[in-house]
């Protein structure tokens, strides 16, 4: 062909639009001798030279309408001139193939051209089968590919293998290179698309040719090969499979269900049903593999539903010869069981799937939308109730209403269950509420009719139940959530024993139980110490019927299961109660109770003997329910209130007793279990102890002789187990084995003396601890035997006794109150007996072992002085290199079991000898153990050497040690046990001429000094050494102190210097800002101990050597840093940085409170713990106690903390520190720490508001109190400096809060919110001004009074009001002067405006009547009641009540009845009063009124409202606000209110019956009523009318003379038309005036656009602009001045001027939503929520308020709740939010367009 026609072609092609390349070349062809093979070649060669080498990522449209051009003149002489297959091939290699690796070069509309020009080709041309050699085997082959294959199957049909597709291709004359560069890349979407398209055109063709059907048939075969391939591959894959492969295949189903295929001598039938099966196979791989695998499964599964039914032809697949295989998928459980975890699922599009599935399954379409026939009865719900209900019966629940007693059809009960699930899914809550409970009973109720007959013949539909729970206890809604709940545990399980019985462990155990933890379940728990609910309660008894429907062997297993929950799922406190508890009642059905009604159940301890059913309890399974219940007892530690955590171990004790033998199980489980339990619970005085030894004596079992034989078995188990435990023999140990085998030790001596209650178990012990001690102490080769084992044995028994010791004493203070009741004492009288003779039985056996004991120990403790050289080389390499810790010495093995034998047999020593100390008397045996105390002090003190690191260990130890042998000195002085050792003068020893502690004490800190500065031992160590250095060093100054108080004054030469204790002193300042955690609490009791001692014998420390400003400034701010590095806010290390710091020796000196540049030490130290007291809440409640104790001490430093006081005052959190109880409960240094700081002024308050957030307050309230009592109460000539001091504190104070009550920015407020924060900061300064009153005196009583005017006369709301009022009352009757001066005037003033300080005023006048001294009374009765009395006609409903009800209180106190003969004789005056008494006495609304306050008056006092006791405690259970009781203005209120309730609703019921009798008169009379009503709606409607509207009747009413009405008179018809005509003249004018207003109002829409939540302009006016386009009826904004802004009006073109703008602020939101919809409008959001409904599916009410959301937040929940239905827009874009002016112009729409219908 001639080159310059090439040319002039491709040129022209460029141009040529696609459309007329057809007549384009059919002109070229006529006008040239071209032929059209020869223009054939010339395209395909200008295409393959055009774009074979294009890199670009996207063509542009010249290139584009090119390549259109070329393809569309390819095809048309293709389809036209009758070239070849070798052309087809041609085209198909060089242009189809290589366009579409080309595809994301160009738009998605051009390849839909091209792929339709091509298959144009393919049908007209007939070369289906030449695809089948060319284009099938190349897609198929890059389908393949991507999945990892290079060569084909032997079972496919058409073969793609590499060399089979070269040789399709040699017709064409192409190279392999050529192939290899076509077949990379191939996208596998494109492949899997073109896949489909063609066999749809195979088996669409009518060719008929024998080799078109074979390609068709093989193709399907081969793609039913690959489709089951790519299922079993990624996520791509799998997604080509169901967009592209199965269609079509199913689609080819379509069209012949099965087909026979020959490949290679075989044949083999192909079924749809066959397919579907090895279909159903992947999807069960898939299903086991994730959740996105999961969803592709249900995917595919839809696919197969929608292709037909799974019973259509029953024929084989993939098998020789002719036998079917039969599927129906129905019949597959595992099938079942797939749709239940989908709908359960928590992903949307999974459960959306698996409901289409089911209900294509079940073939359920749609429940039917039409109304139930016949009426309904009515009963009294509110609206919203109505209209769901009639929603509900709109989506077919009323379909299912009536039908409980003839049952539901199989088909019935699969609707309600669809329905019910769909409402969880889609429709809102008010729809579940109405439908829910109803339709899941009568389920259940039908359920015991007859089986389903599908899915399953033997599936019941209670079955499916579990999955609507399921969903309903994990719904995004809480109401929703509650809803289910409700219902659930509203069943009478014990009645519905067979659905008891099938439903699954599963179910209970996940969501049953996680739905327990919700919160929103459990809103009465904890309130007022309750720890439980209705939720609980209900879920004990459903678990309790649940387990009686198990099996023995099953009841232990869900038990065990439901156990084994604490340790997988994380509880909040309510939802662990609840688990308890379910736990505890599946406790009693397993152990025997089930028959037994609950609470009968719980008393079984104090009542009938029981006995626990274990026939199916193995060992086994009670060593594992008491393994689980341990973890349940432990769980518990978490929950630190100590009434919550007393009652989850009672119910762990009760479940271990009901299915527990003691004796039956290890024992090493039981101490392991019992070591669970709080010792404070089970103590002598622990409200757990009975409890717990009947349960491990086995005194309430049924058995006569049983409680011997379970003791003695325990005891001969514990003996046992005792002596393996010491007899095991070990060669070496570490701290770690040490740890171990103390904690074993200790678990035995706990329940060893839990159950000892006989001497002769005690005579047993005291013989085995007598021979053990002999054996193991007189041993010479004591290593081999390993006495430590022993010697922690002792040790453990000793802090046993200790232990039991201290609740001992306890109960003894108990008993000896007189505060228990007469069984108690006498118990609690045995149990001290009892325990004081153990205790000294085994101080005597102990002090008979203590000589060879200290023997043991001598010889042990020769590793500390030995001197010995131990290398680096000798340690494990295990320890080499590491850091080490508190239990990795670095030490070998040898020389760490000599060390810890040492340090064991010391501690034993100083424990035995404190011990017996206590105990007994005997001095003999605790000379020797003093001796051997001194010998090892001196030993340990003495200059050592230490060159090595293994050196440094030693000593280590040796520190240690010594810890714990002057804590044996500190409680051997605490006992006086040193009387015994005057003659030996041990304490005043001379040493070189100076006393021992003068010489020792300075030698032990150079000497530890030392070791730690000599770099021998790692970071970690040095650590530990650290802490035994402060242990000694607080041991050491407590010895200090005790000898201190004991010597005679002025002889502290006798034991020390003071040199000594500031060295001390010192060394702890410098050391306390680089402390570690661990070392706080000992340091600070350092400083505490140092700093009394300084302090004994003087006033203060004015001028004290060493103790001056600049070392407590450096003292404070070392605690402080201290105090914020320790991460966790202990209570014992605050109390000891308060008592240490704010020393009371140090509190007196003004120096360290102020200075001349500033703040003193002190001052600034209570600014930084108060300053961080505002976010922790122990913190301040520990400082109020200690300061309060301080400021008491010394009045005239009060001065200096009158902010701090406001502080305190004003301090608030809600936070509840349940730790702190726990701590104070648990901790023996927390308790001792808080009794050591300062004595608070009221500790009956201290103990009662500790732990809650008003103790600041309290702590604040009681100083004052007592200060006035020191002030005011003692005789003029006894008082001194700190009654003056007290005096002026408590004025400053109070005028410091009167300031901040009129000026503060807070205080002063008058707009603000019932329970806000200004709300309770003006309800904290009131009550403390009240108690402050004592103080007001006459230099400051103007001033005050001043204030208090001031405030009455604000705006406050009554809560704040009464404490003012209050604080009134008693100024006035302190100073009844003021009464005629301030008080007359101002009730004479009727002119004034404010309604509330006139109530107030009212009330203090009639109190200052009721409560003044006699001799004042009557004058104020004189000048306060006249004016008084005019205020019973006030207008103003609240003020007239009020009035009433005090004249009332007055009167009758103080006008005593007179003799009714003698009324003549009376004034005009007293027959006023008399009658005014009388009247007021017995007018009804007046009685109801006085009764209704429930005697307040009479209990009101106002002196003892004002003080901590009147303003706090005798309050404290009426209320949780505050302590703020519900004042008399609060009753009087409420009281009204509700008579106006009690009206409108007498009103509404008469409307109701009026409109009922026309009815009835209607229906009569059988006439037509105006207006055509349904039954269910006639009741309803007259609510909405006004009762009050003037009746007017409509223009048919007065034409039509036979319509009904209530007046039924003509007479009375005439008059009214001639009032009605009358009232047309006089309204003429007015409605004149009026016409063009109700002219643009007649044509408004009823829709407001509700938009107070938007705060842009821009938005704000283009909603305006909207408005007035559609005709709202008004648009409501938060600010309407708004409309003035220039932006505003440049946006809007004066919109604003013709739509009514309303100014709606977002604080009266909520009330003008409420309002609206009284007056019958419908409350809509336009919101996207789990229940939004779609705009295009909504349909609008005529009367509607349109709610917009903030631009970014949208509608706050708490309006939401208000709504009555929330809508949305729908969207198909990525972004998922429209602008809100945008939104709403929308919606505006719709609405308009639905009211134009």
């Amino acid at each position: 062909m001639d080159s310059s026609l090439i040319t002039s072609l491709s040129s022209s092609f460029k141009q040529v639009p696609a459309s007329a390349i057809p007549a384009f070349l059919n002109c070229v062809l006529s006008s040239t001798n071209v032929s059209p093979s020869t223009l054939f070649d010339s395209l395909i060669d200008e295409f393959h030279n055009r774009f074979q080498n294009v890199e670009k990522k996207k063509f542009d449209s010249d290139e584009c309408n090119h390549i259109a051009s070329l393809v569309s003149g390819i095809c048309h002489l293709l389809k036209n001139f009758g070239l070849g297959n070798d052309e087809f091939k041609l085209f198909v290699w060089k242009v189809f193939i290589p366009l579409m690796k080309m595809v994301r070069a160009y738009e998605l509309d051009m390849l839909n051209k091209i792929v339709e020009s091509f298959f144009d080709v393919v049908i007209e041309t007939s070369v289906l089968d030449t695809l089948g050699v060319s284009l099938v085997p190349f897609l198929l082959r890059s389908v393949g590919v991507s999945m990892g294959m290079v060569q084909h199957e032997e079972s496919d049909f058409i073969e793609w293998g590499e060399l089979l597709l070269c040789d399709s291709m040699s017709t064409v004359n192409m190279d392999e290179s050529y192939v290899a560069s076509l077949s990379g890349s191939f996208p596998i979407p494109l492949s899997c698309h073109l896949l489909n398209l063609i066999l749809n055109a195979a088996f669409q063709s009518q060719q008929g040719a024998l080799k078109v059907e074979d390609f068709a048939v093989g193709l399907l075969w081969d793609l039913c090969n690959t489709t089951e391939r790519l299922l079993s591959q990624s996520v791509e894959h799998r997604s080509c499979a169901v967009s592209f492969l199965l269609p079509a295949i199913f689609k080819a189903f379509s069209y012949q269900s099965s087909v026979n295929i020959s490949h290679k001598g075989n044949i083999y039938m192909l079924s749809e049903n066959g397919f579907k099966k090895r279909i159903w196979e992947c999807c069960k791989k898939l299903f086991s593999v994730g959740p996105i695998e999961r969803r592709d499964a249900y995917s595919v599964l839809s696919l197969c539903l929608s292709s037909g039914s799974w019973t259509d032809g029953t024929t084989g697949s993939f098998v020789t010869g002719k036998d079917p295989v039969e599927f129906d998928l129905r019949s597959e459980q595992e099938f079942w069981d797939e749709i239940k975890k989908g709908l359960i699922v928590d992903e949307s599009l999974v459960r959306k799937q698996s409901l289409h599935i089911l209900k294509s399954m079940l073939s359920i379409s749609e429940v039917s939308k039409k109304k139930p026939e016949g009426n309904t009865v009515h009963r009294a719900t509110t609206k919203k109730e109505t209209w769901a209900e009639k929603e509900a019966k709109s989506l077919g629940v009323g379909e299912f209403y009536g039908s409980v007693d003839s049952g539901l059809t199989s088909q019935q009960q699969w609707q309600a269950f669809v329905l019910l699930y769909e409402m969880l899914e889609e429709y809102g809550t008010h729809l579940v509420e109405a439908a829910w409970s109803n339709q899941i009973d009568l389920l259940i109720k039908s359920s015991h009719q007859g089986y389903m007959e599908t899915p399953d013949e033997e599936t019941e539909i209670f079955d499916w139940l579990e999955v609507l729970w399921n969903r309903g206890f994990r719904h995004d809604n809480p109401l929703v959530r509650c809803t289910v709940m409700e219902s659930f545990l509203g069943i009478e399980w014990r009645k519905h024993k067979r659905c008891t019985q099938s439903m699954s462990q599963t179910f209970v155990l996940v969501p049953f139980i996680e739905g327990l933890n919700d919160s929103v379940h459990h809103k009465d728990f904890g309130l007022k110490g309750i720890y439980t609910s209705r939720t609980i309660e209900g879920a004990a008894q459903f678990v309790c019927a649940y387990t009686s429907c198990l099996n023995p062997r099953n009841q232990v297993e869900f038990l065990i299961n439901l156990a084994s929950l604490a340790k997988k799922q994380s509880f909040g406190r309510a939802g662990f109660m609840a688990l308890v508890q379910c736990i505890v009642s599946t406790s009693y059905v397993v152990g025997g109770y089930g028959n037994k009604e609950m609470e009968h159940i719980q008393d079984r301890f104090s009542r009938t003997p029981y006995e626990p059913s274990s026939e199916h309890l193995s060992q086994d399974d009670m060593s594992h329910i008491l393994d689980v219940l341990k973890f349940v007892a432990d769980s518990s530690r978490q929950h630190f209130n100590h009434k919550y955590r007393i009652r989850v171990y009672q119910k762990v004790l009760e479940t271990a007793a009901s299915v527990v033998t003691p004796c039956d199980v290890p024992l090493g489980t039981l101490l392991q279990f019992v070591s669970a339990i709080p010792r404070e619970f089970t103590d002598p005085n622990g409200s757990l102890r009975k409890m717990m030894l009947d349960w491990l004596q086995g005194c309430n079992r049924k058995t006569s002789n049983s409680f011997c034989n379970d003791s003695t078995r325990l005891l001969a188990s514990l003996y046992e187990y005792l002596k393996g435990f010491i007899s095991d023999h070990v060669e070496g140990f570490d701290d770690e084995d040490l740890e171990a085998w103390e904690s074993q030790t200790k678990r035995w001596a706990r329940v060893f003396f839990l159950i000892i209650n006989d001497e002769e178990h005690l005579t047993d012990m005291i013989t085995f601890v007598q021979d053990s001690g002999a054996k193991f102490f007189q041993e010479k080769n004591h290593l081999e035997r390993a006495p430590v084992k022993f010697l922690i044995f002792i040790l453990s028994m000793l802090l046993e006794l200790q232990n039991t010791q201290d609740g001992i004493s306890e109960l003894s203070s108990l008993v000896n109150s007189n505060s228990c009741n007469g069984s108690v004492e006498k118990t609690g009288k045995q149990i001290v007996g009892g325990a004081s003779c153990i205790n000294e039985k085994f101080a005597v056996v102990l002090l008979s072992i203590l000589k060879e004991l200290i023997s043991f120990a001598d010889s042990s403790c020769s590793v500390f002085w030995s001197h010995k050289i131990v290398e680096n080389g000798a340690l494990s390499g295990s320890i080499i290199g590491k850091l080490g810790g508190p239990s990795q010495r670095r030490l070998s093995v040898p020389t760490t079991t000599a060390v810890l034998e040492a340090v064991t047999s010391v501690k034993l020593i100083g424990l035995i000898s404190s011990y017996c100390a206590q105990v007994t008397s005997g001095g003999g045996e605790l000379k020797f153990a003093l001796a051997f105390f001194w010998k090892f002090i001196n030993h340990t003190i003495s200059s050592q050497i230490c060159n090595s690191e293994a050196a440094a260990e030693i000593y280590l130890a040796a520190f240690e040690a010594l810890a714990a042998i002057l804590n044996a000195f500190v409680s051997l002085c605490s006992a006086r046990a040193f009387n015994l050792l005057e003659n030996d003068n041990t304490l005043l020893t001379m040493v070189d001429g100076e006393f021992w502690l003068q010489v020792s004490v300075p030698a032990f800190l150079h000497n530890i000094n030392h070791l730690l500065t000599a770099g021998l031992l790692v970071r970690s160590r040095r650590a530990v050494l650290l802490s035994w250095k402060w242990l000694c060093v607080e041991s050491l100054l407590s010895v200090m102190h005790i000898l201190d108080a004991r010597r005679i004054p002025g002889d502290r030469t006798s034991f020390f210097s003071d040199d000594t204790v500031q060295s001390i002193f010192h060394d702890i300042v410098e050391s306390l800002e680089n402390a570690g955690e661990g070392s706080a609490l000992p340091m600070l009791k350092s400083v505490r101990l140092a700093l009394g001692i300084l302090a004994s014998g003087k006033s203060s420390l004015d001028g004290f050597p060493g103790v001056d400003t600049q070392t407590m400034w450096q003292l404070v701010k070392s605690c402080w840093i201290l105090h914020i590095s320790c991460k966790k806010r202990r209570v014992a290390p605050i109390a000891a940085l308060l008592s240490s710091v704010l020393h009371s020796s140090l509190f007196s000196n003004k120096d360290m409170h102020i200075a001349e540049d500033g703040h003193g030490p002190l001052k600034w130290f209570v600014e930084k713990v108060l300053e961080e007291g505002q976010k922790s809440p122990r913190t301040i409640r520990l400082a109020a106690l200690h300061l309060t104790g301080l400021w008491l001490m010394y009045p005239r430093t009060i001065k200096y903390y009158i902010k701090e006081l406001r502080l305190l005052t004003l301090y608030g959190s809600v936070a509840f520190d349940e730790d702190f109880e726990a701590e104070l409960s648990d901790n023996n240094d927390a308790r001792t720490e808080v009794s050591l700081l300062a004595k608070n002024p009221d500790p009956e308050l201290t103990e009662v508001f500790i732990n809650t957030e008003l103790y600041a307050r309290v702590s604040v309230a009681g100083l004052f109190e007592k200060l006035a009592n020191l002030a005011y109460l003692v005789e003029p000539a006894s008082q001194n400096q700190d009654y003056e001091d007290a005096v002026v504190a408590g004025k400053l104070f109070l005028l410091e809060l009167l300031d901040a009550g009129v000026h503060d920015k807070d205080l002063a407020k008058e707009l603000y919110k019932k329970y806000s924060a200004i709300h309770r900061r003006k309800i904290r300064a009131w009550q403390m001004i009240c108690i402050m009153s004592r103080f007001v005196s006459s230099d400051i009583v103007g001033q005050v009074m001043d204030s208090v005017h001031i405030c009455l006369h604000r705006n406050n709301l009554p809560a704040v009001r009464q404490y003012l009022e209050t604080f009134a009352i008693n100024i006035y009757l302190k100073f009844p002067a003021l009464v005629k001066e301030q008080l007359v005037p101002i009730v004479k003033n009727y002119d004034t405006k404010v309604q509330q300080a006139l109530s107030s005023y009212v009330f203090i006048a009639a109190n200052v009547i009721l409560h003044a001294e006699k001799i004042a009374q009557q004058t104020h009765l004189r000048e306060l009641l006249p004016p008084i009395i005019p205020l019973l006609t006030s207008h103003h409903h609240s003020l007239r009540g009020f009035t009433q009800l005090l004249v009332h209180r007055v009167l009758f106190r103080l006008f005593p009845p007179v003799d009714s003969t003698s009324s003549q004789t009376k004034s005009l005056e007293e027959l006023s009063f008399e009658n005014l008494k009388s009247y007021l006495d017995k007018n009804p609304d007046c009685s109801r009124l006085r009764s209704s306050m429930e005697g307040y008056l009479d209990a009101y006092d106002p002196s003892t409202s004002a003080t901590p006791a009147g303003v706090f405690v005798n309050r404290v259970e009426e209320s949780e606000f505050e302590c703020v009781p519900t004042c008399l203005m609060d009753n009087v209120l409420s009281f009204l209110n509700d008579v106006r309730e009690d009206l409108r609703a007498s009103m509404a019921k008469d409307i109701v019956t009026i409109k009922n009798e026309g009815f009835k008169i209607d229906e009569e009379s059988n006439r037509p009523l105006v207006m055509s009503i349904p039954n269910e709606e006639r009741l309803s409607e007259p609510s909405s009318l006004d009762f009050q509207k003037k009746i007017t009747l409509s223009k048919h009413e007065k034409q039509d003379g036979s319509s009904t009405s209530v007046l039924q008179n003509g007479e009375t018809y005439k008059r009214l038309f001639e009032m009605e005509k009358e009232d047309e003249l006089v309204s003429q004018l007015l409605r004149s005036r009026s016409m063009e207003v109700e002219r643009l109002k007649s044509g408004r829409q009823s829709l407001i656009l509700v938009a107070s939540l938007l705060d842009r302009i821009p938005n704000l006016a283009g909603l305006a602009r909207t408005c007035e386009i559609f005709k709202a009826s008004g648009l409501a904004v938060a600010d309407a001045n708004v409309i003035h802004d220039k932006q505003f009006q440049l946006i809007s073109v004066t919109a604003e001027k013709w739509v009514p703008i309303m100014e709606v602020p977002v604080n009266s939101l909520k009330l003008f939503l409420e309002k609206k919809k009284r007056e019958g409008f419908s409350i809509l959001g336009l919101e996207q929520t789990a229940n939004s409904i779609s705009l295009d599916k909504y349909q609008f009410p005529k009367k509607t308020v349109l709610v917009l959301g903030r631009e970014k937040e949208g509608i706050p929940v708490d309006i939401i709740h208000i709504l009555d239905a929330c809508i949305e827009i729908p969207q198909l874009g990525v972004v998922r939010s429209l602008n809100v002016h945008v939104s709403g112009a929308i919606a505006l729409w719709e609405y308009t367009r639905q009211q134009r219908i």
